[in-house]
Parts: C-alpha cells; sequence; structure tokens
C-alpha cells in the first residue's frame, strides 16, 4: 500500500466523542457557575427492548458524566397512546427539562409521529418535529437530528472546509439521508441523494469526494466505488454471521475501502459514539436557546 498508512485513515469517532462530551462538561459548568442552572435530558422508553434497554443506559450515564440532570421514565409496554402524551406534555412545560427523547422503536399501539409532533421543537433534541426538519431545510436555527450532525462534525475534522466538494448520500430516511443532505448544502457541498432506485449506483459514488452510507445493508458499498482519496463516513450498524461468529459491520465493505479512500469511519468505533454525544450537544443547544443564551 503507498501513501497514508492504514490507521492515519481511520477517522476515530469514540475519541471524537470524548473530546466532545468534555467540551460540553466545561460549558455546562460555566452554566452551573453563572447563570445557576444545569441542563436537564428527559428520556422516555415504553416496553422492555434490549437494544433500547442499553442504549437508554448509555444515554443517562453520559448525561450526568457531563453533569447535566437525567430525568428517566420507563413505562409499561401496554402504555397507551393517550397516557404517553399525557407525559410528554407534562415534560414540554416543565422548566427543568431542557430536551425531551422518547425512544423508538415504540409498541405498535402507538403512533409514533404523534407523539414526536406532540414535543415543543424547542425541545425535541432527537430533530425530528417537523418544525424542525423545515428550520434545517431553510437555513433557519434547528435542532438537528444527532446521527448526521455528528457525520458533519467527523467531516469537518477531518476535511476542515467542505465548501465546493461533490458529496454523495446514499440513503433518503428522514433520521440520517435527508437531514445529512441538507447540512451538506449548508456548508456548500454538491450534494447527490441516492437510494434503492438510483440507476448506476457505483458510478454516481466514484464522483464523489464526500460519500455517506447510510441504507442499512450490510458491506454494500464496495472497494471499487469508492474515489481514491474520498472520504467515506459509515453510518451503517448491521449484524452478522460470518465463520460461525456474530458481527457488526457498516455499509461499506470497510477492508476493500480503506484500500482507496482517504479516510475512512470504522465500525463500530466510527459514527456510532457520536451520536449520544451529539444528543448531550443539542440539549446543552436546546437549554442555552430556551435561557435566551446565544447558541
Amino acid at each position: 500500500m503507498h501513501g497514508t498508512s492504514v490507521s492515519g485513515k481511520i477517522i476515530d469517532g469514540k475519541a471524537f466523542a470524548e473530546g466532545l462530551r468534555g467540551r460540553i462538561a466545561l460549558e455546562v459548568a460555566d452554566l452551573k457557575a453563572r447563570h445557576g442552572f444545569v441542563p436537564g435530558l428527559a428520556v422516555v422508553l415504553v416496553g422492555e427492548d434490549p437494544a433500547s434497554q442499553v442504549y437508554v443506559r448509555n444515554k443517562a450515564k453520559q448525561t450526568v458524566e457531563t453533569g447535566m440532570a437525567s430525568f428517566e421514565h420507563k413505562l409499561s409496554r401496554e402504555t397507551g397512546q393517550a397516557e404517553l402524551l399525557r407525559l410528554v406534555e407534562q415534560l414540554n412545560a416543565d422548566p427543568q427539562v431542557n430536551g425531551i427523547l422518547v425512544q423508538l422503536p415504540l409498541p405498535r399501539q402507538i403512533d409514533p409521529q404523534a407523539v414526536l409532533d406532540a414535543i415543543d421543537p424547542a425541545k425535541d433534541v432527537d430533530g425530528f418535529h417537523v418544525v424542525n426538519a423545515g428550520r434545517l431545510a431553510t437555513g433557519g436555527k434547528a435542532l438537528v437530528p444527532c446521527t448526521p450532525l455528528g457525520c458533519l462534525m467527523l467531516l469537518k475534522d477531518r476535511l476542515g472546509e467542505l465548501s465546493g466538494k461533490r458529496a454523495i448520500v446514499l440513503g433518503r430516511s428522514n433520521i440520517v439521508g435527508k437531514p445529512m443532505a441538507q447540512l451538506l448544502l449548508g456548508e456548500s457541498c454538491t450534494v447527490t441523494i441516492a437510494h434503492s432506485r438510483t440507476r448506476d449506483l457505483p458510478g454516481e459514488c466514484r464522483r464523489a469526494e464526500i460519500v455517506v452510507a447510510a441504507v442499512g445493508k450490510p458491506e454494500m458499498v464496495r472497494g471499487d466505488w469508492i474515489q481514491p482519496g474520498a472520504t467515506v463516513i459509515d453510518v451503517g450498524i448491521n449484524r452478522i454471521e460470518r465463520d460461525g461468529k456474530a458481527k457488526l459491520v457498516g455499509d461499506v465493505a470497510y477492508d476493500e475501502a480503506v484500500e482507496v479512500a482517504g479516510a475512512i469511519t470504522p465500525v463500530p468505533g466510527g459514527v456510532g459514539p457520536m451520536t449520544i454525544a451529539c444528543l448531550l450537544q443539542n440539549t446543552l443547544t436546546a437549554a442555552r436557546r430556551q435561557r435566551g443564551l446565544a447558541a
């Protein structure tokens, strides 16, 4: 292999997220000292989904580690929609709660859209409310979904100025694909959004200097789809079995892509750790805006 060593190409999301949490903790301490208040994040979990339980536990732990207040609400799987909406109303009205996150997926009897719509947009730290999506699309002050926000931070940290670069976003979900494209447009990239119906997907990818893969298909993006020197952000987290062992892989065939790319996020340890760190960043941003402090 020529040029950059493999280790020099790896974008370490874990280390970046740790640094980000450190900066958030300093800001939280500063808010407490100067303004006498502590940002608070409320996380609502309905049911006993094991993956969600682990995720919620990690969120609460990291919230407390940065000096913020954590409010956990665990409801039974039988909880009705009306009861959940009442809780959201209470949290909207609670001045100690600056951010509200309702963990998805929700049980069948609850319409997730109705719940997301009920959250006060100023407290919508997931960035899923239609008001925040609209603000992002029109260049306003939005709370931005955590995963694309984390991807953008990693890109800017590695590349600096993104203006004028050709970027492709694979996937058009409201959670990652669409907001990611909006963020890249906001940085003056030339953005292509590709998806399962795109003709000649490999050819489209090869034109891009920045590739963000968020399709949820294990190792779909091959090494020969990547322009030499391109920066690859792999959002996928797919559990597969290989040689009789369970393994986590991304949407990009990492071993192939790392040979060609200029920089790449590994799975695990790339985008994943950024998501909770950005949730904490959003909670801090929301708290500052609610208090009329610039953010």
